[in-house]
């Protein structure tokens, strides 16, 4: 038991010191060769993958950012297209509006210059009848009229005569 009694634990001798130093060094290494090289190339992969990670997230995002204006520039050039088209649309309905009303205008001309012809020549046709029917109606009257004063006198029957040898020589 004395050897027991020679040990204190708040004056260690120089061979525990010895001892528990050389042991100490040589877990030291084995942990510093076993442990934390692994746990340090462990921290530095999971180091480079965090900053691949928030690189590619960097590009990814300015990637979005590109991908956000061109949307932006394409909504812009599809307003301003269906803006011409409507444009050319209401253009070419107006224009064709316009043709044809000017058709229209045209043909309407047309019938009235054609109706205004036809009531000229019926007009026309209508006053050459009316002259013949006068002088048909007139001829008449005269010969009535004449029949009842050549009945009687014979110069005037001699007078007529003469008349209608004239009128047949010329």
């Amino acid at each position: 038991m004395i050897f027991l009694i020679d040990f204190t634990p708040i004056k260690p001798d120089f061979g525990l010191i010895f001892w528990t130093t050389i042991i100490f060094l040589i877990f030291w290494l084995m942990i510093g060769k076993f442990a934390f090289r692994p746990i340090a190339a462990a921290l530095k992969k999971r180091e480079s993958d965090i900053q691949g990670s928030l690189d590619e997230a960097k590009r990814v995002r300015q990637e979005m950012q590109n991908l956000k204006s061109e949307n932006e520039a394409l909504l812009v050039q599809a307003r301003e297209e269906r803006a011409q088209i409507l444009k050319e649309a209401k253009d070419a309905g107006t224009r064709i509006v316009e043709e044809a009303k000017g058709k229209a205008k045209e043909e309407a001309q047309k019938i009235v210059a054609s109706a205004k012809e036809q009531i000229e020549n019926q007009k026309m046709a209508a006053i050459t009848d009316l002259k013949n029917q006068v002088g048909v109606i007139s001829i008449q009257i005269a010969e009535k009229v004449l029949r009842k004063e050549l009945s009687g006198n014979t110069a005037q029957e001699a007078f007529v005569n003469d008349l209608v040898k004239e009128i047949k020589l010329n």
